[in-house]
């Protein structure tokens, strides 16, 4: 890779990946929708603002530019109450075709798109007889639709489809009321940890390990294959609770059982990252505990 365009560059995840190809001397166009104060400046990197439902218009402005590849990050509604609005999850769906035709015609050999193992919950939590699953599965089903459509569009038209999916992204920057951030952010103000019985299997990775995976799968990943991106050390939610309770406030009590779970429970093998470590040479290196405490201390600057 030389020359990458990004978007959603300013987010949490597609800031993080910028720093990371720019480190690695990687020209950067990012795309931002207005604000772009995530991102330092960096002779490396070339900053445009454009929305998802304009980006088909960014191709009057670098008509003469030509790339090798194309992250995607942007997509409106990945946390909060409008993870539950059908109308703009399909609309992700369609503005992930459009970037995709973008890149094709901008010179792009590879499409790297962010995806979500809540593709394969959403598809167990669906499927699954006399199941009622839960409205958070609209964002699943959006990131599925964006996927096979992708992996269609991607083969018609010839450009290299890479689907990395993430397990559970965390670490310093993270604003979204997302479970590891709400659950310090908790024990910073010392309010009540209630959770479900929490017996279900999950994983977190850092941020800094994502944005690593990430440069990786654009460099060494196999066209149209997936590749998840976790800790390699999946296990029961609980024993993460525990581990991040003590990594930083060991003094408190935990109370498991007072919130209903109402999702589904993957087992172990879907959290597998060997395929990703063997393609394309990415292992995870911080560590859960490391990785709460850093986030934990980036947390307290904030809220001071």
């Amino acid at each position: 890779m030389e020359k990458v365009i990004v978007t959603g560059a300013n987010g949490f995840i597609g800031s993080a990946v910028v720093r990371e190809l720019i480190y690695h001397n990687i020209n950067v166009t990012a795309i931002c929708r207005n604000l772009c104060d995530n991102i330092v400046a960096n002779e490396n990197l070339n900053i445009r603002k454009f929305s998802l439902e304009n980006i088909v218009d960014l191709e009057q402005e670098i008509i003469n530019e030509r790339y090798d590849t194309f992250y995607h990050f942007a997509w409106a509604g990945s946390a909060g109450s409008t993870r539950t609005n059908t109308e703009l999850q399909l609309k992700n769906a369609q503005w992930t075709i459009d970037c995709l035709r973008l890149a094709k015609k901008l010179g792009c050999r590879r499409f790297v798109c962010a995806g979500s193992i809540m593709e394969i919950e959403t598809i167990a939590a669906a499927y699954a007889q006399e199941n009622k699953p839960g409205l958070g599965y609209i964002y699943g089903s959006g990131k599925l639709v964006a996927h096979t459509m992708a992996k269609c569009v991607a083969a018609d038209i010839g450009i290299e489809l890479l689907w990395a999916e993430i397990t559970n992204a965390y670490g310093e920057g993270e604003v979204s009321p997302r479970f590891v951030n709400t659950t310090i952010r908790k024990i910073i103000n010392n309010e009540p940890l209630q959770f479900t019985a929490a017996t279900q299997n999950y994983d977190f990775v850092h941020i800094s390990d994502v944005a690593r995976a990430f440069y990786l799968i654009g460099k060494n990943g196999k066209p149209f294959c997936n590749y998840l991106i976790g800790s390699s050390t999946a296990r029961p939610l609980k024993e993460f609770i525990t581990e991040l309770r003590n990594a930083i406030a060991p003094e408190k009590e935990l109370f498991f059982g007072d919130i209903p779970f109402t999702g589904i429970n993957l087992s172990l093998d879907k959290f597998d990252t060997s395929k990703t470590e063997k393609d394309t040479g990415f292992k995870a290196e911080v560590t859960f505990y490391e990785g709460v405490r850093r986030t934990r201390d980036w947390l307290v600057k904030e809220v001071k």
